[in-house]
C-alpha cells in the first residue's frame, strides 16, 4: 500500500509537472521571495537613510538659525540708527552751532588781535614822535643854550 501511495504520489508530481502547475508554483514562490528579499532591502535602505536625514535635517536646522543669528545683528544696528537718528541730527545741529560760534570768536579774536596790533603801532608811532620831539626840544635847547653861551664870549 505504501508502495502504491508512493506510485501515486509521484504520478501527481508527473502530472503537475506536465501540466506546468508545479512551474508556476515554483515561479510564484521565487517571485514572492524576490518581493520579499526587495521590500527587505527597501527597508534596510531606509534605515540607512535615517540618520543620514537626521543628520541632514540638523544641518538645515543649525544653517537656518544661524542665518537667523546673522539678521538679527543687522536688524538691531538699523533699529539702533533708526532709534539715535534723531538724536544724531539734534547733535549735528549742536556742533555746527558750536562750530559757527567758534568760528565767529575766531575772527573777532582775529579782529581783536588786528586791533590790537594796530593800537600797538599807533603807540610805537606815537612813542616814536615823542621820543622824535623829545630829540627835536633837545636839540633846540642845547642850540639855544649854545646860541646864548656864545655872545657871552
Amino acid at each position: 500500500m505504501n508502495r502504491l501511495l508512493e506510485f501515486g504520489r509521484k504520478a501527481m508530481f508527473y502530472i503537475r509537472v506536465l501540466s506546468g502547475y508545479e512551474e508556476r508554483r515554483i515561479r510564484s514562490y521565487r517571485l514572492q521571495l524576490e518581493q520579499r528579499l526587495q521590500s527587505a532591502e527597501k527597508r534596510k535602505e531606509a534605515l540607512k537613510r535615517i540618520p543620514e536625514q537626521i543628520i541632514l535635517t540638523e544641518v538645515r536646522r543649525m544653517v537656518e538659525e544661524m542665518q537667523n543669528l546673522n539678521k538679527s545683528p543687522e536688524e538691531t544696528e538699523a533699529a539702533i540708527n533708526r532709534y539715535f537718528e534723531p538724536i544724531d541730527k539734534e547733535a549735528e545741529a549742536v556742533m555746527n552751532m558750536q562750530l559757527e560760534k567758534e568760528k565767529a570768536r575766531m575772527q573777532m579774536m582775529g579782529a581783536m588781535y588786528k586791533q590790537a596790533l594796530y593800537e600797538k603801532a599807533e603807540k610805537e608811532v606815537a612813542a616814536d614822535l615823542n621820543k622824535t620831539k623829545a630829540q627835536i626840544n633837545q636839540h633846540n635847547r642845547e642850540k639855544l643854550a649854545s646860541t646864548i653861551q656864545q655872545p657871552q664870549m
